[in-house]
């Protein structure tokens, strides 16, 4: 079984150029129940969707890639993957650290990309054609309070991370790799690898399905 997570205000249309074996299920964010709702306490509800007593692999795509592990920690039977994301805070890079040590993330103009797409398209490495139409689509339909308090929770998480296999593109400019251990970098691949690379992610899902 596989629960796929999604980023920072995206959803299911991230993950329609996969191809994997076997059951699927996206999960959908849910509001967030205060501006100050801690991940661990979203975490929890969003882990209702998860069987407690099921063998599964939990894939979190950027910002999804927290929640995978904090839903893990409540799900021991679950298996994660992150892609394009975290697996420790020591991950972040040095600016995005800073931001969040100091709260200048607060004077963010939420919303801001969706009047910048091209700024949007370098930044997420998305190529041109149907890949930027589908991220121009979920940058106008992003809820700014939602990305608001999900990029706080990015920011000031505290981990620590859990063992998890990792995926990461080599031209990443949003979320570098950073100095953690990555399983399979993906060259020429940016922060859109779940869409620009969709059929090499699935080839390595699929095979680490049957390797274990």
């Amino acid at each position: 079984m596989w629960y796929l997570i999604p980023g920072l205000g995206a959803d299911e249309r991230v993950f329609r150029r996969l191809r994997l074996m076997g059951e699927v299920r996206v999960l959908t964010w849910l509001p967030p129940q205060s501006p100050a709702e801690p991940l661990a306490y979203y975490a929890a509800r969003l882990a209702q969707a998860v069987q407690i007593d099921e063998p599964c692999w939990l894939v979190g795509v950027s910002f999804g890639g927290l929640l995978a592990q904090e839903i893990g920690r409540l799900r021991p039977l679950a298996r994660i993957v992150l892609i394009s994301s975290l697996s420790s805070p020591r991950d972040l890079p040095p600016l995005l650290r800073l931001a969040g040590a100091t709260g200048l993330h607060r004077l963010l103009p939420f919303g801001m990309l969706k009047w910048l797409p091209r700024l949007a398209q370098w930044f997420f490495g998305a190529r041109g054609g149907t890949e930027y139409r589908l991220l121009r689509q979920i940058l106008a339909d992003t809820d700014p309070q939602f990305a608001r308090w999900a990029t706080a929770q990015l920011l000031c998480w505290p981990g620590p991370g859990l063992p998890a296999v990792r995926l990461h593109g080599t031209r990443d400019r949003l979320l570098p790799a950073g100095a953690g251990p990555i399983d399979y970098l993906v060259p020429g691949a940016g922060h859109f690898l779940i869409v620009s690379h969709a059929a090499t992610v699935s080839d390595f899902l699929n095979r680490l399905a049957v390797t274990g």
